[in-house]
């Protein structure tokens, strides 16, 4: 059975109401950040999560954001730098990216072009301690099929 096949048998099991639970599910989780039981997010659940206050990290190299644009109200954090900045003083992250810092408590959803950068900070945010972390999987490529990207 694929990757979509196991969501959709799990989602009836749980809608059976089988007591299944998604903690209990391999894979990335929403952790309290999501209501779905989709590993990441769609575009209208990211759309919808940043009328929320949610911390948008895009984990794309500063080129493809020069070059590119980005989704609006995103930081760019590369995913290089993105476990020295998940670390840093408070201070020096808001003076670095020009955003409070995050605590392991709060909703943080990455992205970058198409979900393989985001999922690895996904990986990297859960490992530091990070609870409430989700990815746009659909990433840049996803978003501009719905809206303009905003341009540096």
């Amino acid at each position: 059975m694929g990757l979509g096949g196991w969501w959709r048998a799990a989602r009836a099991l749980r809608a059976a109401g089988s007591g299944w639970s998604r903690a209990a599910a391999p894979g990335p989780t929403c952790r309290g950040l999501c209501a779905t039981a989709e590993p990441s997010l769609s575009y209208q659940e990211l759309k919808d999560l940043k009328k929320a206050n949610v911390l948008h990290i895009d984990v794309r190299e500063r080129w493809e954001i020069d070059r590119f644009g980005k989704i609006p109200e995103s930081i760019n954090i590369p995913l290089g730098e993105l476990m020295e900045a998940l670390q840093m003083d408070p201070a020096e992250f808001k003076q670095q990216y020009n955003q409070k810092m995050p605590s392991k408590s709060d909703p943080v959803v990455f992205s970058c072009l198409a979900g393989t950068r985001s999922k690895q900070a996904l990986g990297f945010a859960m490992s530091l301690g990070f609870s409430r972390v989700q990815q746009y999987a659909g990433g840049f490529d996803d978003w501009v099929k719905h809206e303009p990207a905003e341009k540096k």
